[in-house]
């Protein structure tokens, strides 16, 4: 159920290393102004809608299938949140979940710490985020990633995210970084818009011309995002302590690099063995993207992937999943991936699990928000 796509041997030590451990699951959260812009994004299925996705998924997360929530989870294209898989997995294992705001608009309704951030403006300005943010959670990020691994002895952090937008903001830290990573990157459409996105990037980057990129924070301040730097602060710091399982795609592929530069850059101390990234086999295997070639681009993290499929599913919204539509999200890979190592769960297992929370879902409210 866990295929390892590049660094073989290390992927796979780190696998080992972590059959049967005990996880804990964080979810930082974060806005950016990009995920506004029309059709850069099918994670809602308007600008509007996805205001509030992240919100909603949070929820969602936390609570699982509850009446009358306050954010209802938004209306897509097709398929259905990946906090579906998520929220299956952490419940029927019952893995602790931890919210993180690192930037958003208003806070959730559910049990979140607040790390002080602010929203990114669209990235297209060159100007997402003030240098003095982006370094605030950056320690706070690595005091969090202390602290969540200190949660769980011989175990492993995984580490997921919800930002709308967030594949373009990825694409736009990696050119910033140095990484060719043009027509690589992933997204919530079924063929990847990397026209669009690469307009945008070139947009800000234009803008942020006469910044210094031989700082990775200005570049997160000039066109990131807040999750990104304080994931990278996490990882970098839960490292040192145990395992840390990145739970994403072209996203937690930017962190990685996004990592290996702001450790060169200020000579701070992590473990790369410890480090995986962790996402779907829709991600990995994206005929309109390259997460593979991305990878090696970024340079030697394990890509591990979930070989989970929802071809049989009873559900059509699931079954949009293999036509390339969502494929990730709210850290959807890495659940499945921990609920193989923790429980040796394979397919027939966790589709049911994800199915079982669909029909709970259904019986609450007879039709699915999306």
């Amino acid at each position: 159920m866990i295929r390892v796509y590049t660094q073989l041997e290390q992927g796979s030590q780190w696998l080992q290393r972590y059959q049967g451990s005990k996880p804990v699951f964080a979810c930082v959260l974060g806005f950016t102004d990009t995920g506004l812009i029309p059709g850069i994004s099918a994670a809602g299925a308007t600008p509007g809608d996805r205001q509030y996705t992240c919100l909603a998924d949070a929820e969602f997360l936390y609570n699982g299938v509850r009446s009358h929530p306050r954010y209802p989870l938004p209306p897509l294209h097709a398929g259905a949140s990946p906090v579906f898989i998520s929220r299956a997995v952490v419940e029927a294992l019952n893995i602790p979940i931890y919210l993180f705001n690192a930037g958003l608009p208003q806070p959730p309704v559910v049990p979140t710490i607040d790390l002080g951030g602010t929203p990114a403006k669209c990235l297209s300005a060159g100007c997402a985020l003030e240098l003095k943010t982006v370094q605030h959670l950056l320690e706070q990020g690595l005091i969090w990633g202390e602290k969540l691994a200190k949660t769980t002895p011989k175990g492993y952090v995984i580490i997921g995210e919800c930002v709308v937008g967030g594949t373009t903001t990825a694409l736009a830290v990696l050119t910033g970084l140095g990484i060719a990573a043009t027509g690589k990157v992933n997204s919530s459409h079924p063929i990847c818009n990397h026209a669009q996105k690469w307009e945008i990037v070139q947009a800000g980057l234009k803008q942020a011309g006469k910044n210094n990129f031989s700082d990775p924070l200005q570049v997160v301040a000039s066109v990131g995002d807040p999750m990104q730097i304080v994931v990278a602060g996490m990882a970098i710091s839960a490292s040192r302590y145990g395992g840390v399982l990145l739970a994403g795609g072209t996203q937690m592929l930017a962190v990685y690099a996004l990592i290996a530069a702001i450790v060169k850059a200020y000579d701070l101390v992590w473990q790369p063995m410890q480090v995986v990234v962790g996402t779907t086999r829709w991600v990995a295997e994206d005929p309109t993207g390259n997460t593979v070639k991305l990878a090696a681009e970024v340079g030697s993290v394990p890509l591990l992937a979930t070989q989970l499929s929802f071809a049989l599913s009873t559900y059509e919204q699931l079954r949009a999943y293999e036509q390339g539509f969502v494929k990730e999200g709210m850290g959807a890979g890495g659940a499945c991936i921990a609920a193989n190592l923790t429980q040796g769960w394979q397919q027939t297992k966790m589709l049911q699990a994800i199915e079982s929370l669909v029909d709970k879902y259904l019986a609450s409210f007879g039709q699915f928000f999306f």
